[in-house]
């Protein structure tokens, strides 16, 4: 008979390790590793002989393509790429209280009047989920609702005669396969119970969502290959205290990537925002320093968000950088070449950056209205009225084109804005601004610095320019 043996396992990265330490080799982090029994084998290898022969097709054959199930919410609709895939798996991951399950009960409400809809909570009793349903106002829809966290009576039911075409798993974390001896949460057991129920869902063509948790720093618990076995991962973005919430499309298979719905959270539950740039920008203020409208691109769609800087003396000889919605990398690069290329002083200056509503901006046209941001702010004179701005920035302090130019232009003028500060060089097919907004070439950064330059400041709070 085969001997158990240990091993310790990394519930963060997924890790294995042969002994216990305090930390972990492979992403170090302490106080992860759990120890997990493996039954040990023999290796054994594939022996002559045995075995079932392929049957391959052709690449080019003909597939028949079932229709999508459309939930009616907009924006889930929009991020999954049109609606759900039957057979597909998608997974939804966010901190404690984003709103992943309150979306999920939405969605299959929604989707109950067309398919057969089951929600498995592991977490929840029956009763607190009805009474989630009741303030949303969907306790009248026919899903089939269940408290559970054994893989094996939830694959029974999945694999009935009538069983749901839509179903729910909420979490993943919660779910336990009784063959194995782990604890629930644990990598192994999330690995297979995933696999388990994805299993059924391919074979009898169910579309499943899944809930997953996420770790402090924003990843989904459990083993990284996880993501790899969905179809689909979908992540909730959002401060807790803010009412936006941002649902943003990181994989899928069966539609574009980087795709975001935009959703208000009130006390009916989530409500989707058809116009997120107008919702955006509703408290903005005109004619205020550090303040600039940037003109981005979230998968397919135009979004208007206004980025917001503050520029002040330090009263410590190391000045802070405090950035909120935009990566804190890019910041440092936009302020050296600042600092190196135009001569803009920030050293003795705490620099803070925000971007207003909650939204999370990552691409890298957002560089020149930073820049525009910080200059305002340390200038005191505010970006010209009625502009957006858009466009990245090199470490010669050159500007570079950046790619769908024209709808960022469209979204502008549909919003009343009448300029547009943008890189001088376009890309080849580029076509004319509609709307008749006036274009403001910028092919270096001194271009916009000069711009931004208060001609009765000589001083320029510390500002000198660099000709170059």
């Amino acid at each position: 008979m085969a001997k158990s043996t240990s091993r310790y396992v990394c519930q963060d990265c997924g890790a294995v390790h042969a002994k216990w330490a305090g930390k972990c080799e492979a992403c170090g982090a302490w106080n992860t590793l759990v120890e997990e029994v493996v039954e040990a084998a023999a290796p054994k290898g594939l022996k002559p002989g045995g075995g079932r022969r392929l049957s391959f097709v052709e690449l080019d054959g003909k597939t028949t393509d079932a229709p999508r199930r459309v939930t009616g919410i907009g924006e889930f609709d929009r991020v999954l790429g049109g609606g759900l895939v039957p057979g597909s798996a998608t997974l939804i991951g966010g901190d404690p209280g984003i709103g992943k399950s309150t979306v999920l009960l939405q969605a299959v409400a929604g989707l109950s009047s067309q398919s057969r809809c089951a929600y498995v909570s592991g977490e929840e009793a029956v009763d607190q989920v009805r009474m989630r349903a009741r303030r949303l106002g969907v306790a009248n829809a026919p899903v089939g609702l269940a408290a559970a966290t054994n893989v094996r009576d939830i694959v029974a039911s999945l694999e009935a005669a009538d069983g749901p075409d839509v179903v729910v798993i909420d979490s993943i974390q919660t779910m336990y396969v009784d063959a194995l001896d782990s604890a629930p949460g644990t990598v192994a057991q999330v690995r297979a119970s995933a696999q388990e129920l994805i299993r059924v869902a391919k074979r009898r063509g169910i579309a499943l969502l899944l809930v997953g948790h996420v770790t402090k720093e924003g990843a989904i618990a459990g083993p990284r290959v996880l993501e790899h076995m969905v179809d689909t991962v979908l992540y909730f973005e959002g401060e807790r205290g803010h009412q936006f919430r941002i649902l943003r499309g990181v994989k899928n298979r069966f539609g574009p990537t980087d795709e975001i719905g935009v959703f208000e959270m009130t006390e009916a539950g989530l409500v989707e925002v058809g116009n997120p740039s107008a919702l955006f920008l509703s408290d903005r203020q005109d004619d205020v320093s550090g303040a600039c409208v940037f003109a981005g691109m979230e998968g397919t769609r135009p979004v208007l968000v206004e980025i917001q800087a503050l520029v002040a003396p330090s009263p410590f000889g190391t000045p802070r950088r405090a950035v909120v919605g935009w990566d804190s990398n890019r910041l440092a690069m936009v302020t050296a070449v600042l600092e190196a290329r135009c001569g803009v002083s920030l050293a003795g200056n705490d620099v803070f950056l925000n971007v207003a509503g909650g939204l999370r901006v990552s691409e890298p046209a957002a560089d020149l209205a930073v820049a525009a941001a910080l200059v305002s702010s340390l200038t005191g004179v505010p970006v010209p009225k009625g502009s957006v701005v858009f466009g990245e920035i090199g470490l010669a302090a050159e500007v570079r084109a950046v790619t769908h130019a024209e709808p960022r232009l469209k979204e502008a003028a549909k919003l009343g804005f009448t300029k547009a500060l943008l890189p001088a060089v376009r890309r080849k097919g580029a076509r004319p601004a509609a709307g008749g907004i006036e274009l403001v070439p910028i092919a270096r950064l001194h271009d916009l610095v000069d711009l931004l330059h208060d001609p009765s400041d000589d001083a320029g709070f510390g500002r000198r320019i660099v000709s170059g």
